[in-house]
This record gives C-alpha cells, sequence and structure tokens, in this order.
C-alpha cells in the first residue's frame, strides 16, 4: 500500500489530518478502515519509508506516528508493541527446505546466509555462511535467492511481500522474531489527542471507550419525578376515577347489587328453621 488516503493543505484553516508512517511488510489497512469510520473529519495520510528512515521521520514531524519494527533507536520516540512475526527463509521451490514444513538455524549451516543491509532482525550470529557481499536490501536479496546464490532469512510479512512464483519459504523455529510497534513522538509523557485516538484502535478499544477524541458523549441519567408531583398526579387519578360516578358516595345501585348479592348469598347458605 502506498500512497496518501488524502492529501491535507497547510493552511491554518486546514481541517484536521493525521499521518502515518509505515515499513514495508506491515498493513496498517484494517486500522485505516476502522479511523475512518470513527473520525470521518480528520484525513488520514499514509507514508511508506524504510525501516531505517522511520525514527528520523518522526523526529522531523513528517509523521505524526509510524508503524515500525523493533529494535530501533528510540531517543526521544515512545514505541508500543503490537505484535510479534514469525520468521522464515525464503529458498527457490526446487530446494531441499521446501520438502520439510519447518527448519532450524543448524539445518542451514551449509548454507550461503544472505544478510542485506536493511535486515530487521536482531541477530547476535548470523547461521549458516556468510555472503561475499552484502545485499543492499531485501529486495535485492529475494533477487539473489531466485539466482541460486543463498538464502535468507526474513519476517514472514516480508516474505509474502516479495513473493515469486519460483521461490517459497518455510519457518525457522529458533530465529529471532521481528517485533511491530507503534512509534510516536514523546511529548511531555503524553500523546497527542489524534496519537491517542489512534493507540486506541490498534489496541481494540471500542468506540464507546472514553479515551480519545471520537468517544461518544455518555448518555445522561433520567430524572426522577418530583415527590410531590406524583403524589398529585396520584390524587388527580383519583379524583378523576371518583367523579365517574357521582352516586357513589351516597350508596349508589352499584354498592347496593353488591350488597344486596352478598345477603343472597348468606341466606342461601344457611336455612333458616321452622318453628
Amino acid at each position: 500500500m502506498t500512497g496518501s488516503e488524502a492529501s491535507p493543505t497547510a493552511s491554518p484553516t486546514a481541517s484536521p489530518s493525521f499521518r502515518l508512517a509505515y515499513v514495508p511488510g506491515v498493513t496498517p489497512g484494517k486500522w485505516v478502515r476502522i479511523w475512518k469510520e470513527r473520525l470521518p473529519d480528520v484525513a488520514l495520510t499514509l507514508l511508506q519509508v524504510s525501516a531505517a528512515e522511520a525514527p528520523d521521520v518522526l523526529r522531523g514531524a513528517d509523521a505524526d506516528a509510524a508503524l515500525v519494527r523493533l529494535p530501533i533507536d528510540r531517543t526521544g520516540l515512545a514505541a508500543i508493541p503490537l505484535y510479534t512475526e514469525t520468521t522464515v527463509v525464503v529458498v527457490p521451490k526446487d530446494h531441499l527446505v521446501a520438502a520439510v514444513e519447518e527448519v532450524s538455524t543448524e539445518d542451514l549451516a551449509d548454507e550461503i546466509v544472505l544478510h542485506p543491509l536493511d535486515d530487521t532482525l536482531d541477530w547476535e550470529s548470523l547461521p549458516g555462511r556468510p555472503a561475499l557481499e552484502h545485499p543492499a536490501t531485501t529486495a535485492d536479496a529475494i533477487e539473489l535467492v531466485a539466482a541460486g546464490i543463498g538464502v535468507l532469512l526474513v519476517p514472514q510479512s516480508l516474505a509474502r511481500l516479495h513473493h515469486r512464483k519460483d521461490l517459497t519459504y518455510r519457518t525457522v523455529t529458533d530465529a529471532p522474531q521481528s517485533r511491530v510497534a507503534l512509534s510516536f513522538l514523546e511529548l511531555d509523557g503524553e500523546p497527542t489527542d489524534l496519537v491517542e485516538e489512534f493507540i486506541g484502535i490498534v489496541r481494540g478499544r471500542t468506540v464507546n471507550s472514553t479515551r480519545g477524541r471520537g468517544a461518544p458523549t455518555p448518555p445522561q441519567p433520567k430524572q426522577r419525578k418530583r415527590p410531590d408531583a406524583a403524589g398529585a398526579g396520584r390524587g388527580s387519578a383519583a379524583g378523576k376515577s371518583g367523579g365517574k360516578n357521582p352516586r357513589a358516595s351516597s350508596g349508589g345501585t352499584k354498592g347496593g347489587a353488591k350488597g344486596g348479592k352478598s345477603s343472597k348469598a348468606g341466606k342461601a347458605g344457611k336455612p333458616r328453621r321452622r318453628p
């Protein structure tokens, strides 16, 4: 994904905007869609940068936040880890490694392992045999793998990004793994409102969260009726009910009828003896 979702102007009256940088292999699409749903009035601009460029892009205020691969130089930056990626080895489809589901670094001891200059894996010692030269980029290393020069260990998302029909990849069980994080400038220990909003999105906060600019206003509690008003309402209702039968106060026909029925019932239940 390249380019931007919008191109905000630089005028003082321009609508608010949010600039998000991201490194190759990271796919921010899902989070961008959620942003558009929650903050449709705030344009989100995407900027793809290399892993090495990302920290300086933030420090130079060219982006408000960045999706990066750890470790990075965190001078003046905060970083919130999001997820960890599986490391894979990229090989030709006819390579012996392609016949198994996963390998260890020991299984690659006899292989020439390419180490590009933009490698983001934190190696203590490289596996396999070193190549004569370091490819400048991961894309260059992929070309060398396709040419049969060596194999390449990368995060799985980068293997997918540089997919070729003549190459495949397998999981490496004991290799260092790449951690993806959201990074931003540390400003007095608190992120800006829009950065806080994006943090909420990547962390899975719901739209009803009390944090963030897009949080809705909480519902106000319903006002209770005043006791005197309730009493007056009941009295009024009673008055209306009494007013429907003005003869009730003088022992009307309904009351008399009920009384008569009760008296007859009593006589029927207990017959009188004849003298």
